[in-house]
């Protein structure tokens, strides 16, 4: 059995979904915070290398002209 709560609009919710709702969210965050967004910055750090590693094998590396 579980209980029930009235919210602000007078509607009557489930506690135990709501605790679940909660759960989810948790979770969802933790996935998100701890492994989609470091993946992201290694894979911005890492695309930015990439493209300076192309960019100085075209134009050469950075320094003062050789003469």
């Amino acid at each position: 059995m579980t209980m029930q709560e009235t919210n602000n609009d007078g509607a009557v919710t489930d506690t135990a979904t709501g605790q679940e709702e909660k759960r989810r969210e948790l979770w969802l965050f933790l996935v998100v915070t701890l492994i989609v967004f470091p993946l992201i910055a290694v894979g911005v750090v890492g695309g930015y290398g990439f493209v300076v590693w192309v960019f100085q094998m075209i134009a050469g590396p950075p320094g003062p002209p050789a003469g």
